[in-house]
């Protein structure tokens, strides 16, 4: 099932001379802003000068820090009464980020969301629940417009009170839940607590994204919520969600190619790596009016694949995320996401997919605890047991990870539940 045939199925050919028009006419955009004019002026490239994709390796990286730089609207390409709307980050890492959308941004953006939400079967005859938060963060307005796009009924829920959730899941017959795969979990075990199972709701589907997510977390949820999990991948800098998604084959998210072009570099070099490497995702909108970005270092590492889907899409597909450059840990000299983590634990089964790992430092040693919740059943049997879990788990993790970690079992419900993202680090070392 598409919602935009065209778009989602043209051939690489056409849509090659799509994305080269496109960033030709980006660039140009570009040049009236004063930061891309002075790195653009100095490498002496012009919009003309763009003749094949291949240049776009020439073009310089955005990073954070340049929205941080220009704040508060010094990457607009528009005059101010041109933007309908705002959103930004938190800014609890400093001044936040700030975006801005036209008209026709917005609808571009309703479109990408339309696409993405008929990627998990919604259809006009769906009731869409929406618990990502409302608000200055793009996750719930922009899941809201494709959804009414497309026609289904949405539930503007936003994130928080999950005994209500669960009431309106159940009342309102809701096909289509979308939010954290964290809070997905959680609204999965208060359900259980308020007596309901997946038989007393209409589920069929759920969107989930804004954090890092394993394989074997998909199937946690998938088998508590009696649903198919999906993964959707955005950011407020590129649009918000909405720039790729997986389909039901589940082998990869579609980048939408006609909105986006996508590159794989190496983190530490900024060289363009092949398709199939791993590295870190590079975006370049080709569509937006307000703020069009060129190169953005997402942080987020993956890798791309052009390998024909059963679906019928042809937009490259992107791995699901394996963690971020940015919020990696290092531990004596090892480098752990917190997703490697999370698949061991669901790989040994006998504990619950809440955990969180506390790094501390004593002496000049880095050491790494895993504090792990284990079922109900396993707490309340013998301590020999317990011993046997926690040294699985313990020569996974070295097997896997090649790392010494100490593990740490703690009774069901004792590790905070989030309603947004998960905090899943807590770095007490002092650098």
């Amino acid at each position: 099932m598409y919602w935009n045939y065209e778009a989602e199925c043209m051939s690489r050919d056409r849509l090659q001379q799509l994305q080269l028009k496109r960033l030709r006419q980006t660039v140009e955009r570009v040049l009236k802003v004063p930061h891309y004019r002075r790195i653009l002026q100095s490498i002496g490239l012009e919009a003309g000068d763009i003749q094949e994709l291949t240049v776009l390796s020439a073009l310089p990286f955005t990073e954070k820090k340049d929205f941080r730089d220009t704040y508060p609207f010094g990457l607009f390409a528009v005059p101010q009464n041109e933007i309908v709307r705002y959103h930004s980050s938190s800014g609890t890492t400093g001044k936040p980020i700030v975006v801005g959308y036209t008209r026709h941004d917005i609808a571009a953006w309703a479109e990408l969301m339309a696409r993405a939400l008929t990627c998990a079967g919604t259809t006009r005859s769906s009731v869409v629940q929406n618990a990502y938060g409302y608000g200055l963060f793009t996750g719930g307005l922009g899941v809201h417009y494709g959804a009414e796009l497309i026609g289904a009924a949405v539930v503007p829920a936003s994130g928080g009170n999950t005994q209500r959730q669960i009431m309106m899941l159940k009342d309102f017959g809701t096909s289509i839940l979308t939010c954290t795969p964290s809070y997905a979990l959680y609204l999965a075990e208060v359900m259980y607590e308020m007596g309901l199972t997946p038989d007393d709701m209409q589920l069929k589907a759920g969107i989930f994204g804004a954090e890092p997510w394993s394989e074997n977390l998909r199937q946690q949820i998938e088998s508590r919520l009696g649903i198919s999990a999906l993964d959707i991948y955005g950011l407020s800098e590129i649009i918000g969600p909405g720039v790729a998604m997986e389909c039901e084959e589940k082998c990869g998210l579609h980048i939408f190619e006609d909105h986006f072009i996508p590159e794989i570099i190496n983190p530490a070099t900024g060289e363009v790596l092949p398709y199939g490497e791993e590295g870190e995702l590079v975006l370049t909108t080709i569509t937006k009016e307000a703020l069009p970005v060129l190169r953005y270092r997402t942080r987020d590492l993956t890798k791309l694949t052009l390998e024909p889907c059963l679906c019928g899409r042809t937009h490259v597909r992107m791995g699901k995320i394996t963690g971020r450059t940015d919020d990696m840990i290092i531990v004596r000299g090892v480098n752990v996401f917190p997703t490697q983590i999370e698949s061991v634990l669901l790989e040994v089964g006998e504990t619950e997919p809440h955990y969180q790992l506390i790094v501390t430092r004593e002496g000049s040693l880095d050491l790494l605890e895993i504090q792990v919740e284990v079922s109900e059943s396993m707490f309340s049997d013998k301590i020999k047991r317990l011993e046997e879990l926690e040294h699985r788990i313990h020569s996974r993790i070295e097997s896997v990870l090649g790392i010494n970690a100490k593990i740490r079992l703690v009774e069901p419900k004792s590790i905070p539940r989030s309603e947004g993202k998960a905090k899943r680090v807590i770095d007490q070392r002092q650098f």
